[in-house]
């Protein structure tokens, strides 16, 4: 059976001939730290910070500032476990000695007293500038548009000539939401996070926590199938299966074990050829099956562990009762192979219809994670609702969301009819009302395409050909889509604590 080798971060692997590219004489023999003490130049310590040799995408070397989160020695041979600076933590790696460009090393800043935090004694001496006041930031696709947007009449003129449809922003029908630009209608940020987690099943992590132990990946690879997975993040799988060079994994239940023959035994026993739970939705090799947490705890729990492998921006809960998994299959003669899934709370009281959302690694970049997107809103859609993403939203959860919204924004109002000669016209709210998407995401998603205009009093909606053009190519991809006839889904009154 043929495997696939996954790379953590999409690229080649640096050779060992990386020597040819060291550097030139080495600086004098000790360095001064931040207290004023003399280091040895070759004692590289936890907390420093220095330029690291990398490949980026275009396979070129390049000098990226990293900070050593953790150091080991193997058989005499120290490795350096290093987080680029303003890099996601998914290209975290353990590099060697050779790599490390020691001329501008930063040492840890001396303390006189070790750093506290809710008075307990701080566990390592902090990194240069790891003093300087963590600032919330929230960051949005677009400033949020006037309330007057939704309730204004609009008209639209060609834009410099070369706008080729253009809609006109209606009164529509008020609706309760909360204020535009707030928190939890806002984007991915990497630090806006809430100070504490809610106690209701959000599944958003509470950063206020992480120490050494969770900054770093402790999975090395994983079996899957016909796949190996390379981990991006932290998941707290058993502190003894973190030193094995394989973790494997059952397809079909994601039972762990810790070795092949362990696996081959299981594979003997376990009945399942597909995910638990009731399948809802099949077209051509595409199923999805709703598992409930409940019900099915350990298989959500195994699925929270795997998931927690490549989403940093999740926390854990072991108590699953409060969800629901929508895991999205593909079939072939040996079983329904798990190609992502996204998760909901049973009840949600700020709109979410998704709290975690994957593609795993194999399956990213084939349009199979607009496929889950548009899913989650097709359920929305029977349940009467419209709904939103959890925030934050890691980066390629963003870019897949603001592509869904573009794409399905933009053929609704390509597909609109003049009537009597006149430009058509269409409100926020009838959008979100025929899409599911949440009022406020609709808004920021037209700002962001920068098609709202402000023109003699009234706000207009204007289609240049560039965006037509490239919304057309993009629909020309997208090849995978629901077909809401083949969903067979019937929502519950969670509410009745009686179907839990």
């Amino acid at each position: 059976m043929q495997r696939i080798e996954e790379s953590a971060n999409g690229g080649p692997q640096l050779e060992k001939g990386i020597e040819e590219r060291r550097r030139g004489p080495r600086s004098p023999a000790s360095i001064q730290d931040g207290g004023g003490a003399s280091r040895p130049q070759g004692e590289v310590t936890e907390g420093c910070r220095l330029p690291v040799l990398r490949r980026n995408q275009d396979n070129e070397d390049e000098w990226p500032l990293a900070e050593i989160l953790s150091v080991k020695d193997i058989s005499g041979r120290k490795l350096f476990y290093v987080h680029y600076i303003d890099f996601n933590k998914r290209l975290d790696e353990w590099v060697t000695h050779d790599r490390l460009d020691l001329k501008k090393i930063q040492f840890p800043k001396k303390e006189a007293k070790t750093p506290t935090k809710n008075g307990l004694p701080g566990s390592r001496p902090s990194s240069p500038e790891r003093e300087v006041k963590r600032k919330v930031e929230v960051v949005s696709p677009a400033t949020p548009v006037p309330a007057s947007t939704e309730t204004t009449q609009a008209s639209v003129f060609p834009q410099n000539g070369s706008a080729r449809r253009a809609v006109a922003a209606q009164p529509g029908r008020k609706r309760k939401s909360n204020c535009l630009g707030t928190d939890e209608d806002s984007q991915d940020s990497s630090d806006g996070i809430p100070s504490a987690p809610r106690m209701t099943g959000s599944l958003v992590s509470d950063r206020s926590h992480d120490d050494i132990i969770t900054r770093m990946k402790n999975i090395e690879c994983i079996e899957l199938g016909r796949h190996r997975l390379k981990p991006w993040y932290f998941s707290p799988y058993p502190q003894e299966l973190t030193t094995l060079p394989v973790l494997y994994l059952c397809e079909f239940c994601l039972k762990y074990v810790k070795s092949l023959k362990c696996l081959q035994r299981h594979l003997t026993k376990c009945d399942l050829r597909h995910p638990p739970g009731n399948e809802i939705y099949r077209k051509g090799t595409i199923s999805f099956f709703e598992i409930d947490g409940r019900k099915n705890k350990s298989y959500s729990q195994n699925l929270c562990l795997l998931a927690k492998c490549f989403l940093d921006h999740k926390t854990l809960y072991y108590d699953t009762d409060p969800f629901l998994f929508y895991v999205m299959t593909e079939y072939d003669c040996k079983g329904f192979h798990i190609v992502g899934y996204f998760s909901k709370e049973k009840e949600s009281t700020e709109d979410y219809n998704v709290a975690c959302i994957l593609t795993l690694p194999p399956y990213q970049r084939r349009g199979y994670g607009k496929l889950l997107i548009e899913f989650s809103y097709e359920l929305s859609k029977v349940e009467g609702k419209t709904g939103t993403p959890e925030k934050p939203l890691s980066d390629l959860g963003l870019l897949s969301y603001r592509s869904y919204w573009s794409q399905t924004i933009l053929e609704i109002l390509m597909n609109l009819k003049s009537e009597n000669g006149e430009r058509p016209q269409i409100t926020i709210n009838e959008i979100s009302e025929i899409t599911s998407i949440k009022k406020e995401d609709v808004i920021s998603t037209l700002q962001y395409l920068n098609l709202i205009n402000y023109y003699k009093g009234q706000y207009i909606l204007t289609l240049s050909e560039d965006i037509v053009d490239g919304h057309e190519r993009a629909m020309l991809k997208r090849i995978l889509r629901i077909d809401s006839k083949c969903l067979h889904f019937t929502p519950k009154d969670w509410s009745k604590r009686g179907k839990w």
